[in-house]
């Protein structure tokens, strides 16, 4: 079994309350208020700014060039593409860049963020990346089932460019190799921390995940 499968193995009621939220099955048939989308892609914006840290946070924590390489094209991923993406998404919604900027973060914003950025700081680069996987990895599972559902893409569901964006391709081949990426580095580093430590972290971070779906809300 790959380390991602047993880490969700671990906390499967804390997996399937987060992947199965009423906010992703609002997307998945089209009934979720449009409110609480808009409040999500608000604070998904400047959730994605403190990803990017984390990210950067991530080269320095890489013990060799193809670490730091990696993390690297995600920094640059999520500034140079993702974020412009967001944006023009979010102008969709009648949403600004300055009304963005404007924002303040959330309580569960600032939550999930800084444990990340805390786990990252205090602990390897393995706990940084799976305190990182419940978002970029839990995303394609989530976009994948919602697109194979009757209304996920269907023409008059609103939130279908969501779900199609997560569910396509491109980052569907970057959550399989953010999986490759966790077996590589359990290999290498898994000998120093107990799996429960392991565990936890993806825990906390899943339940951080279900905890931004509910602010929206």
């Amino acid at each position: 079994m790959r380390f991602f499968e047993k880490l969700k193995q671990a906390c499967t009621e804390d997996w399937h309350a987060y992947t199965h939220h009423a906010f992703t099955e609002g997307m998945g048939d089209g009934s979720l208020p449009l409110p609480a989308f808009k409040n999500y892609l608000v604070q998904d914006y400047l959730f994605l700014i403190e990803f990017a840290r984390a990210y950067a946070l991530a080269i320095y924590k890489g013990e060799n060039l193809s670490d730091m390489r990696k993390a690297l094209a995600s920094v640059q991923g999520i500034l140079d593409v993702e974020m412009d993406l967001h944006t023009k998404l979010c102008a969709q919604w009648g949403l600004s860049l300055e009304q963005m900027e404007a924002t303040p973060e959330a309580s569960q914003t600032l939550a999930y963020t800084r444990y990340v950025l805390d786990t990252g700081m205090r602990g390897n680069l393995l706990e940084l990346k799976i305190a990182l996987a419940p978002c970029v990895i839990g995303y394609a599972e989530i976009g994948a089932r919602l697109a194979a559902s009757a209304s996920g893409l269907a023409e008059d569901n609103p939130y279908k460019v969501w779900i199609s964006e997560y569910a396509g391709e491109e980052y569907q081949q970057l959550a399989e190799a953010a999986i490759e990426e966790l077996d590589d580095l359990y290999n290498r580093y898994g000998s120093q921390q107990g799996f429960d430590r392991y565990a936890q972290i993806f825990a906390n971070a899943t339940k951080l995940e279900a905890d931004f779906w509910q602010m929206s809300l």
